[in-house]
């Protein structure tokens, strides 16, 4: 009869409370996405050529699994708190009738437990579908194919996940049965304490609403205009502001909105007057909740946009060749003419690099005359560094970077006899690439045997190598001819090898690098692969971004489910007020409009304030902290933001429905007992 009841109650709060339910089934799908990353095929592959750097970020997964514990707990632990206020009188009746309080507990923690299985029998396998499809997504992305996709089934994650799953229930369980356990019996059959903020007088209020809106406006400037080379006391002082300023902000608004209340009350009709002061008195009451709201909402947005635009900027870089080969002619040969390898290979070609000869160095550091590229580069903000460090002692020929470019699909260089390209292999470092671009661009020169060259008014930037072999800080393009002249070295640097499109598209991407790959090692030769620096790139996109996208996704639960909450118990709370309603005549349907509206005002009070940060705080995160790297294009990153805010902004109406469908249905069912 015990374990009947057990069941009963808990379908019925699933069925009373979906918006819960749903959240505990997101909040599972998102531990064990996270817990399993390692078993991933995309992992799996990294940690065969970057298993340094996989190690340290599979070191890092338990420090995001306990934050993620810490803020998840108090998603449980709200949504508990108001399933047990939901349950005040059938508490008080099951003590009336007799039943010790020891076992109602014992009742409260076996439904806690019976609910955990059920969320963990669905969250579960969805969890398991969609790390599937994003495996499945990546590896397809990342070259290896689905011929390089296993099955994966991690039980650490499924473990670890049950495990932290069960423990924030049983211990948000363990907190409310305390706290009921000093409740009185007759005190179950009240509607519950209406816990209010102590008052606060209309000017201190207007002074904590401009106060905090100051602190904001301080903070945007901070972080937009004054933050750039990441000074430690500028950035204490930013978040000192923007907290500060979101509290102030919320805790002034309630007064902010009262006399906006007054001014319009002569001019309204209906419950408008009901409606507003609701809403008052929930920011009033709830302010500080309403502030940690949108400062989570704020870390989502930021966290998310910040993944998406790195996940397209990693991904972005553009597949020039497979491999850099080094060694005898004879040796290469014999390996690209093997069968099995022979028809896997689309181009092979020398690639003709060079360090200056001796005679070209007119002092200790400078082969050419970079007197122009110089005055150049002054025009420019922010190239101090640059010019400080201006170095150029390598060339390239022509023909092997067309060869690059023809390969990759692109335009081919066609040089004058008096021009010449600057080429760099660390574009992306910063805004290195942004400035040396925009100094080219005024039509500057190189002198080369007291002969200026002109500059092409485009910056080179397409590896000239599979990987490493090489890093070029700055190196000149230059025709074959004067290649010649230049080079110290006049012969090969290293031979260049490209698949076929054929046997990437049938293999996958990595799949084909991989069999070449195993021949040239097995044939000794030294090489440079592009599966190397490939996973170095997915290394960064997984770290950057598949870890700030879950955090992101995470706050964003949170703070929806704390909204949506702390709206839903406090509304229980003064059920009462809605009872006079329908004893001085309100008919149910212009309560239920009055409800609907108070949810859509308290949500946008939350999300204004975190979408004006939001934008700031990107703005700030894109201009201090990291740069999209040179070539990315900056329309397709804002699209995709925009998609991102797009699904961001859709999400949060059909939330603030499901919130407002549940809080009219509860104040649908108040029953009035007239007196006769």
């Amino acid at each position: 009869m015990f374990f009947k009841q057990v069941r009963r109650n808990a379908a019925k709060n699933r069925k009373g409370n979906g918006l819960f339910f749903g959240s505990l089934v997101i909040a599972i799908v998102a531990f064990y996405t996270l817990l399993s990353l390692g078993a991933q095929d995309v992992m799996r592959y990294l940690a065969t050529v970057e298993s340094d750097a996989v190690g340290k970020l599979m070191g890092l997964l338990p420090v995001v699994y306990a934050v993620s514990l810490f803020f998840v707990f108090f998603l449980v632990y709200f949504a508990c708190k108001y399933q047990a206020d939901s349950r005040r009188r059938e508490f008080g009746l099951y003590l009336m009738l007799g039943m010790k309080r020891n076992r109602l507990f014992s009742m409260l923690f076996f439904e806690t437990l019976w609910s955990s299985g059920v969320s963990l029998l669905i969250g579960l396998p969805v969890a398991l579908f969609l790390t599937e499809g994003i495996s499945l997504t990546t590896a397809k992305m990342a070259g290896l194919g689905i011929i390089g996709h296993h099955f994966s089934l991690s039980y650490d994650a499924i473990l670890w996940t049950v495990c932290g799953f069960v423990l924030v229930q049983l211990l948000s369980m363990l907190i409310i049965c305390m706290r009921l356990g000093k409740t009185e019996t007759a005190e179950f059959f009240g509607s519950g304490d209406v816990k209010r903020q102590a008052s606060i007088s209309g000017a201190k209020s207007t002074a904590c609403f401009v106060a905090g809106v100051g602190l904001l406006l301080t903070a945007y400037y901070l972080g937009m205009f004054r933050l750039g080379a990441l000074q430690m006391e500028v950035m204490l002082a930013l978040i000192v502001c923007g907290i500060l300023g979101t509290f102030l902000l919320y805790r002034g608004l309630g007064g902010f909105l009262g006399l906006y209340i007054r001014r319009k009350s002569p001019d309204t009709a209906g419950l408008w007057n009901f409606t507003a002061r609701q809403v008052q008195e929930n920011v009033i009451s709830q302010h500080k909740s309403l502030a940690v709201s949108s400062l989570l909402l704020l870390m989502a947005l930021a966290c998310i946009s910040y993944g998406i635009s790195m996940g397209i900027g990693r991904s972005a870089s553009s597949r020039s060749l497979d491999f850099s080969v080094f060694g005898a002619e004879e040796q290469i040969d014999a390996v690209l003419e093997k069968d099995g390898v022979r028809q896997m290979v689309k181009d092979s070609y020398p690639l003709y690099l060079s360090v200056v000869g001796d005679g070209y160095f007119r002092d200790e550091e400078k082969a050419f005359d970079t007197a122009k590229l110089e005055e150049a580069l002054r025009t420019v903000e922010g190239s101090e560094n640059i010019i400080e460090n201006l170095h150029i002692e390598y060339v390239i020929a022509e023909s092997s970077y067309n060869r690059i470019l023809k390969n990759m699909g692109k335009e081919e260089l066609k040089l004058a006899d008096d021009e010449t390209a600057i080429y760099t292999s660390i574009a992306n470092d910063g805004d290195f690439g942004t400035i040396l671009t925009k100094a080219i661009r005024q039509k500057t020169s190189v002198g080369i045997d007291d002969v200026q060259y002109r500059v092409r008014p485009a910056l080179c930037m397409d590896n000239v190598v599979a990987d490493r072999a090489i890093t070029l800080y700055m190196a000149l393009i230059v025709p074959d001819e004067l290649f010649a002249r230049l080079a110290r070295e006049p012969g090969a640097y290293c031979r260049n090898v490209n698949l076929s499109d054929e046997a990437v598209d049938e293999m996958g991407l990595m799949q084909a690098v991989q069999k070449v790959d195993a021949q040239l090692a097995a044939a000794g030769i030294e090489y440079d692969s592009y599966l190397s620096g490939i996973g170095r790139n997915l290394f960064y996109t997984v770290a950057a971004s598949y870890l700030t996208i879950y955090l992101g996704i995470l706050f964003w639960l949170i703070a929806n489910t704390v909204i949506g909450l702390k709206y839903l118990i406090s509304q229980r709370q003064t059920k009462h007020r809605y009872e006079t309603l329908t004893m001085l005549g309100a008919d149910m349907p212009s309560i239920c409009r009055s409800v609907r509206k108070q949810i859509g005002i308290y949500f946008v009070l939350v999300l204004a304030s975190a979408l004006v940060s939001s934008f700031a705080a990107i703005f700030t995160m894109f201009t201090s902290f990291t740069k999209l790297p040179v070539g990315v294009s900056v329309s397709t990153v804002i699209i995709l933001s925009a998609a991102a805010l797009f699904v961001f902004c859709a999400v949060e109406v059909l939330y603030i429905g499901i919130v407002k469908r549940a809080a009219s249905r509860e104040v649908s069912q108040i029953e009035i007992t007239r007196r006769r």
